[in-house]
């Protein structure tokens, strides 16, 4: 049964049985606690915390979401039922069927006839666990259901026992596992060996609110829930590998196709009979494709950090299992046009996506594989230097912390550097290397576990979240009356507020914007008589509740009262022009550069505008003109503004934009400009007609990480500032160069060419001049042990590149001789200083790059180079004459 089956399946069984069918959310939500999601009930958080009401007529729910789990990258395909990609089939219960209700319904799919809609597995393969305690869960399995209670066995907390790692909702587990047989492992059930009972589906019975703790099991039980709830998860991949009669995860139709594909790439064989490493190189490949590829698809570009290192790190780990496999050159396009093909069916998206996926990719891969060139060359100079150090008896080892340097720094995988140092004949100190990776990997878990949050900052808000969500009148007006139905201040409820408090303020109806979207929140006031209140800000919570964030002005406020709310005017209009600009830059931009520029953030406020959109090539100034002549003409042709309420399916089929991260309701809001011209859902505000955006200035582009880029504009009366200040400043420097503003470019140029010369020649002279002295430095040149030694101070402001000059004029000058040349300077706030040494002093011992680095320690620098010159450069001039007396000391040793 092919995967894509499996899913519909699923998905069909639950909503015969009255569940909603809610679509996977992105992989990227604005979660704090994640960088992706990482279980199928991510997405329903707010309604399992409390936070929100469940908008599912029968208060049931059934998903299939995409998860990624990332925290042992380096473990994949050593295990053989694990993907850091994956698919979370759930059912979801928010206060209908508990326990029983949910071990049926996953018994009947899992056991029922193919003909009927089910997997059809055999139940007597079929084995359960429950937690230690939940004698509930096991009378049903055992009365209800009929399973044996031979084949019933209870775990511990670590392993049945379910929460979020936060204080929150938690309770017991039960997990279904299916018998692969007994050439996977021994008897026992799954207590005895889970790699032959592979686990399928768990079943977490949430009927507990957990306290503050540490770790799986290290929390209090505060107390039960006011609501029962039930989150399933089963495993599409591992139910695949048992209807698809394979080994391993890494078998199934999924993802087969790309190690068959590298395997004809690499020359090198999968299965049976293959070295073990390679296997894992082969499933190392796979997983990781498809990870990256779907990374890729929600809108994530490689980076050094987040989201965008971890897919930097696959995507590299793909290239270099590759590359050790014995491919020769580029591979990423073949493997990820291979993942593509198998996972459209499911997600069809990704047709319209392919071109984007693929040049994120194939950028990273050849940044990659010149890192590679790079690394090689360092670990050969790492080489040198050990073979040189080290006695011929001793064997040669590379320290840990320089293979930790070659793979933290360089982005050097630590398996390369191992085959490359057995066929130089090294060793590698793995023993350092793993020490220094447990470190980095502390310091990664502590600064996580110090980012999670029990979100008990929003709890103070479910009541109104739940019984009293904000409506929200300004797309239709900017002042509203309106009842104060809450009042918080310093994070705590309270009923009345006087002048000069800091205050959240919850209206049951506003006109003013949240900030949501990219659109800062709008700016405004709340008044009654005598009291005023100036907002500031307006943050949305749970995507249903408005908090003012606002400081009494004069008089007070009580719980209850009546105010008017009102949007200052002007921030709006110039928050609308800017907002609308940007839909039209959107538009334009993929005009100009194709469908695979994709928005990947915005944010806008009064008068100005930055767009950030997924491209991996510099804009020419001839597509940025383009982009702002497009955009500057859909504001001339005064396009309709129209807003549709429609629902997701009907959004997507109109051509609808929608942004990645974004987690849609099941009614979304089209905002439409010049009929296909700009299609995007959005719930933000903007103008009636494009001509009240007024200009549009675009003030450039440039990157903001590998793989995006991002534009920047002004729009309306600021536009026209920007204008007005460039046409000043142009007409201001054709004064004064006496020529026509058309003539500016060309004269401009001659003078910069004429500067160019007259520093050319300048340069020289000095160099002539510095040329000229080395007699005179080398005058002051002494005897020290047989050596020729000069050490120098040059005037105050000789560069570093003035210092070389001299230090090479001296060196040939004295070339026959045993001679060592040092020379300092002070060029401002910087100390550069320069080491040379003739040949005959080489032979005797000197290394120029001892010299700069000696001298470094007393004047706050360091430098490097090699045996007959080095340099370097410090901050503390007054440490240059001990400097030299320190090297002449050192030459006296020799």
């Amino acid at each position: 049964m092919k995967t894509h089956e499996i899913r519909e399946r699923f998905t069909q069984h639950f909503v015969k049985a009255g569940h909603q069918a809610v679509p996977s959310a992105s992989l990227i939500l604005d979660d704090p606690n994640l960088l992706f999601v990482n279980a199928g009930m991510v997405p329903f958080k707010p309604y399992f915390l409390g936070q929100q009401n469940p908008p599912f007529p029968n208060g049931t729910a059934t998903s299939i979401q995409k998860c990624v789990r990332t925290l042992d990258i380096e473990e994949v395909g050593i295990t053989t039922r694990h993907n850091t990609f994956f698919q979370m089939a759930g059912n979801f219960s928010f206060g209908q069927y508990f326990k029983e209700g949910a071990i049926t319904h996953a018994w009947a799919l899992l056991t029922g006839s193919l003909e009927d809609g089910g997997f059809g597995l055999d139940p007597e393969r079929l084995w359960v666990t429950v937690y230690l305690d939940d004698d509930e869960a096991r009378d049903i399995w055992r009365d209800k259901i009929g399973v044996p209670e031979d084949r019933i066995q209870r775990l511990g907390m670590e392993d049945n026992y379910w929460s979020m790692g936060i204080p929150g909702p938690c309770g017991p587990c039960s997990e279904i596992y299916y018998d692969r047989g007994p050439e996977y492992g021994a008897e026992g059930g799954p207590i005895a060996d889970d790699n032959r009972y592979m686990e399928i589906w768990n079943l977490v019975f949430m009927q507990n609110e957990r306290g503050e703790g540490i770790g799986k099991g290290n929390f209090e039980i505060v107390g039960p829930l006011p609501k029962k709830n039930i989150d399933t998860g089963l495993g599409i991949e591992r139910v695949a590998c048992i209807l698809q009669d394979v080994d391993n995860v890494y078998e199934t139709d999924l993802l087969r196709p790309v190690i068959d594909e590298a395997e004809k790439l690499t020359g090198s064989t999968y299965g049976d009979g293959a070295p073990k490493e390679d296997n894992i190189r082969f499933r190392v490949i796979a997983d990781h494709s498809r990870t990256g590829m779907m990374l890729i698809l929600d809108g994530v570009t490689p980076s050094n950090e987040g989201r965008g290192y971890i897919l930097r790190r696959l995507l590299r780990r793909i290239v270099r299992s590759a590359r050790l496999l014995g491919a020769k050159g580029a591979t990423l396009e073949q493997f990820m046009n291979t993942i593509m093909d198998t996972m459209t069916p499911s997600y069809p998206e990704i047709a319209d996506n392919r071109e984007r996926i693929l040049r994120v990719a194939l950028t990273e891969e050849k940044a990659f594989l010149k890192t590679l060139e790079s690394g090689t060359k360092l670990f050969d100079e790492a080489v040198e230097e050990l073979k040189n150090t080290s006695r011929a008896k001793t064997p040669k080892v590379l320290s840990g912390d320089k293979a930790f340097e070659l793979h933290d720094t360089y982005g050097f995988p630590i398996d390369l550097t191992l085959e490359m140092a057995n066929e130089a004949g090294l060793e590698v100190d793995m023993d350092g290397f793993n020490e220094a990776m447990g470190e980095q990997r502390r310091r990664a878990k502590a600064d996580n576990q110090a980012k999670k949050h029990g979100h008990a900052d929003l709890s103070i808000y479910r009541e109104w979240v739940d019984n009293n969500p904000t409506v929200f009148t300004g797309y239709e007006e900017l002042t509203s009356d309106a009842k104060v139905i809450g009042l918080l201040r310093g994070g705590e409820k309270v009923t009345e507020v006087s002048e000069g408090d800091e205050v959240e303020v919850i209206l049951d109806q506003t006109p003013l914007y949240a900030e949501a979207g990219g659109q800062m929140a709008d700016r405004g006031r709340l008044f009654a008589g005598e009291t005023l209140l100036e907002v500031g800000d307006v943050q949305k919570i749970g995507k249903k509740l408005w908090v003012h964030k606002a400081t009494v002005t004069a008089g007070g406020l009580d719980l209850g009262q009546s105010v008017t709310a009102e949007v200052n005017e002007e921030w709006r209009h110039g928050a609308v022009q800017a907002h609308s600009a940007t839909h039209l830059i959107h538009a334009a931009l993929r005009q100009v550069l194709g469908p695979t520029a994709v928005q990947a953030g915005s944010m806008n406020r009064p008068g100005y505008l930055r767009f950030d959109f997924n491209y991996t090539e510099q804009l020419t100034p001839e597509q940025l003109q383009e982009i702002a002549t497009i955009t500057n003409q859909a504001v001339d042709a005064n396009f309709q503004v129209n807003t549709i309420k429609t629902s997701l399916e009907e959004a997507k089929a109109m051509g609808a934009m929608a942004l990645f991260g974004e987690n849609y309701g099941s009614k979304v809001r089209v905002v439409e400009m010049g009929g296909p011209f700009s299609l995007e859902l959005c719930g933000g505000t903007h103008v009636g007609a494009t001509a009240q955006i007024g200009p549009v200035s675009v003030l450039g582009e440039s990157s903001v990480g590998s793989g995006a880029r991002r534009i920047e504009a002004y729009s309306g009366l600021d536009a026209f500032r920007y204008y007005s200040k460039e046409t000043a400043l142009i007409e201001g420097v054709s004064r004064e160069l006496k020529v026509q503003t058309e003539d500016l470019p060309e004269r401009v140029a001659q003078l910069a060419e004429k500067l160019k010369a007259a520093e050319k020649e300048i340069e020289h002279l000095r160099s002539a001049q510095l040329a000229v002295k080395a007699s005179e430095f080398l005058a002051g040149a002494g005897d020290i042990n047989g050596f020729r030694v000069l050490t120098t101070r040059l005037p105050k402001g000789t560069s570093g590149k003035d210092l070389r000059t001299v230090a090479t004029e001296i060196r040939n000058r004295v070339r026959d001789e045993a001679a060592i040349i040092f020379l300092a300077a002070e060029d401002g706030p910087k100390v550069p200083f320069i080491a040379a040494a003739s040949d005959a002093a080489i032979a005797r011992g000197v290394k120029s790059g001892d010299l700069v680095k000696r001298f470094g320690e007393f004047v706050g620098g360091k430098g490097g180079g090699k045996p007959d010159m080095a340099q370097g450069s410090g901050s503390n001039a007054a440490g240059i004459e001990e400097g030299f007396a320190a090297l002449k000391s050192y030459v006296e040793s020799l």
